[in-house]
């Protein structure tokens, strides 16, 4: 009697967890964190970052770091949607089999655009056979939450009011990324009053009670953590989706939705740091919910800097040392063929001051961005202030020497 064929197994899906929350919430912070711990783990990982800034600054930071070599496959960018449009779904599908094209990670990691709506990405993995949804993390920034939402007391009366307008903002988008969360991630609560933090937190928790409030101190979230958690509960969301899927047609078919508007700054000259302090200090408006990028102060022009702000709070850190920097410090430790080769990489860049630049992008509200991102090109060094700069006089600098900091 003829046996029946033996059939294999299907493969195990790939787990995925996507990092989802407002621009600025942290998310960048979280990913590296756990990149840091799955390299002392030895532990692959595939990463999709999305970053709506032509200068794709996130997925530089990632691709930059030592736990990928250039061109490594594992990660990937996508900057000319966001993912929860019609056309970032479709490019989404396409960069995960990039992803695992080598071989498949043990996790997958998804940092979405602070502009991204959680639903679209929740309908396309629950039909998905070869990835597996298992995280879904909003991260909420509560300094945020305390500026402009009076810790938290206007979330609910400020959607009241858009449901009764019919209108749809960056409020909808805050309240729908923590309806569809299975992990709610109150970030950057060092910042405020701990009698603020817990109004803050009770706030957040009545929109999705079905998930616990965790404090989220500097993206330190353990990994074991991340890897035990279970598949999503597509079954609680059945009735949300079915509720919000007529008023999110529009948002599908737009690339760049919420009335966000996106500035780029690109400069070689670097920034004079009083009048860079003051415009931050006191011109940073409430709708520039983010800026960030790479720049150097005329004050410290060996090194290159990450600028990271996000609502009122700016952040810099020492990223990097400019080669121009290096070359013109007498005490490099360089021997000759060093200084030769950098001085040959050096004559290849296109400014005027070596490989120093600027790059920044700036994120705001159509009304707010250009008046934020003019007074940004107004703190550059003027042509004369360039010459005394090169001529060795010292300007004045009132950002903290540690590098990394807060203004505002």
């Amino acid at each position: 009697m003829p046996t029946e064929p033996e059939t294999a197994d299907p493969p195990a899906r790939i787990p995925v967890v996507v990092l989802n929350g407002f621009l600025g919430s942290g998310k960048t912070t979280l990913l590296r964190s756990l990149l840091v711990q799955s390299r002392e783990r030895s532990l692959d990982l595939g990463v999709i970052v999305n970053d709506m800034s032509e200068l794709d600054v996130d997925g530089q930071i990632v691709a930059q770091t030592e736990f990928f070599e250039e061109g490594d496959r594992r990660v990937q960018s996508i900057n000319d949607c966001v993912l929860s449009s019609r056309r970032g779904i479709e490019t989404l599908a396409r960069t995960l089999d990039t992803v695992v094209s080598d071989a498949p990670p043990k996790l997958i990691l998804i940092e979405t655009s602070g502009s991204c709506h959680p639903m679209p990405l929740v309908e396309f993995f629950a039909k998905h056979e070869r990835f597996r949804l298992t995280g879904l993390l909003a991260l909420v920034d509560a300094a945020m939450i305390d500026q402009d939402y009076d810790g938290g007391r206007r979330i609910v009366p400020t959607m009241q009011r858009n449901l009764q307008s019919d209108r749809r903002d960056t409020t909808n988008l805050l309240v729908e990324q923590i309806f569809f969360c299975s992990h709610l991630l109150l970030t950057k609560a060092d910042r405020i009053d701990e009698n603020r933090v817990r109004s803050i937190a009770g706030c957040v928790h009545e929109l999705n009670p079905f998930v616990s409030v965790m404090g989220l101190p500097w993206g330190n979230l353990p990994l074991d953590d991340v890897l035990a958690m279970p598949e999503y509960d597509y079954h609680r969301v059945e009735k949300l989706i079915e509720e919000l899927t007529p008023g999110l047609e529009a948002e599908r078919a737009d690339d760049r939705p919420y009335d966000l508007a996106t500035r780029v700054i690109r400069d070689d000259r670097p920034f004079h740091p009083q009048r860079l302090w003051d415009v931050c200090t006191q011109h940073l408006g409430q709708h520039i919910y983010r800026s960030k990028g790479f720049f150097y102060l005329c004050t410290r022009d060996d090194v290159a800097l990450l600028w990271n702000q996000a609502a009122a709070g700016i952040n810099l850190e020492l990223v990097a040392s400019w080669r121009a920097g290096i070359l013109e410090d007498e005490n490099n430790n360089l021997d000759e063929a060093e200084r030769e080769g950098l001085r040959e990489r050096l004559a290849r860049e296109a400014g005027r001051f070596g490989d120093r630049h600027c790059h920044l992008t700036v994120i705001g509200d159509e009304s707010q961005v250009d008046e934020f991102t003019e007074s940004l090109r107004a703190c550059f060094l003027t042509d004369e202030e360039i010459v005394r700069w090169q001529a060795g006089e010292t300007f004045p600098d009132p950002w903290p020497s540690d590098y990394v900091t807060r203004a505002g």
